[in-house]
């Protein structure tokens, strides 16, 4: 798979403040950048992972994908371009911005920026969380995932799936379709839910100690309408994790555990039990919409359906592997 990781996420706000203390704060992560009308912060020993560019609109600004070398980058704009979608080159001074030795960008059929570069730029001092975690994990899995609104699945198949290889992981087409994606052994990286809007649901972080996921949970609580999705587990990559507003017009969800698939191995396939085991309550939903997810946990649970035994903690899988 030449696409083989999410690298960054950048949005557009002009709360620079509220995401300084939102990131560091509640995220754990480092603020490492606030000139040049941006704000950027690392979760790992990359020079950046996340970037708030001081614009308005507070809206989802572009994604970044990071392919195994610079010449797959030749490759994949010759497959893009003949699907009829421009391709630009990035010329040396928005590398420099990214961090990254080359990139080229574009826009899918729905007017979202879509970045691939190769070799992004290391830092040379050690990570410095924004409050007391062990870690995020990321390193082979990337940044996390992302999860988009898109007006219409159909047109957009073709160009993630097809044209720049993401793979299938599983899928729902009831009450709207959805698609789950993974370019590596996490489950999903990216995802697009059909809700007919457009732009940023959600991008997920990934700890590596389920205790930080909960103390980020402590602090979010003590903030009004800061949680947006109660603690919880989903059925497909088993993530317990809880969503939090942010100072945009999106989510995101802090979590832990997630599944790690064979990719070698591993078969698409089409889901209807629902998005959660159990909690997940969306509290930012009218009753009447609240209520049916939450028939569907019910559901699952009067099934007996279950994540698999603790052996199948990626987690637990490490420990034993020392």
């Amino acid at each position: 798979m030449p696409i083989v990781a999410l690298g960054y996420m950048g949005i557009r706000s002009q709360a620079l403040a509220d995401w300084s203390d939102y990131a560091g704060r509640l995220l754990g992560m480092q603020k490492v950048d606030s000139g040049g009308g941006s704000m950027a912060f690392r979760m790992d020993d990359w020079r950046q992972r996340l970037v708030v560019i001081d614009e308005g609109g507070d809206e989802f600004a572009f994604m970044g994908w990071q392919v195994a070398d610079t010449s797959d980058l030749d490759g994949l704009a010759a497959r893009i371009e003949g699907a009829g979608i421009a391709v630009t080159e990035a010329g040396r001074a928005l590398c420099d911005q990214r961090f990254v030795e080359r990139m080229i960008h574009f826009d899918d059929p729905d007017g979202n920026r879509v970045e691939l570069f190769a070799n992004p730029r290391l830092a040379t001092d050690p990570f410095s969380p924004g409050r007391a975690i062990e870690g995020f994990l990321t390193g082979p899995y990337g940044m996390g995932h992302a999860v988009l609104h898109v007006a219409d699945v159909a047109p957009l198949l073709p160009l993630y799936r097809d044209i720049l290889g993401f793979h299938v992981s599983d899928y729902a087409l009831d009450p709207y379709p959805m698609y789950f994606f993974h370019v590596n052994g996490r489950h999903h990286s990216f995802a697009m839910i059909g809700t007919g809007r457009r732009g940023l649901h959600h991008f997920m972080v990934e700890y590596q100690n389920l205790d930080d996921v909960g103390q980020g949970y402590d602090l979010a609580q003590l903030e009004d309408d800061c949680v947006a999705y109660t603690l919880g587990r989903h059925t497909n990559d088993y993530m317990t994790s809880f969503y939090a507003n942010t100072p945009s017009s999106f989510f995101i969800e802090s979590g832990w555990g997630g599944r790690v698939i064979d990719v070698e191995s591993w078969q698409p396939h089409e889901t209807n039990v629902g998005p959660s085991f159990w909690g997940h309550e969306r509290v930012h939903l009218p009753e009447d919409r609240r209520k049916m997810m939450r028939d569907l946990r019910l559901q699952a649970a009067a099934e007996g359906k279950r994540t698999p035994m603790m052996a199948e903690c990626p987690w637990l899988y490490d420990q034993l592997s020392r």
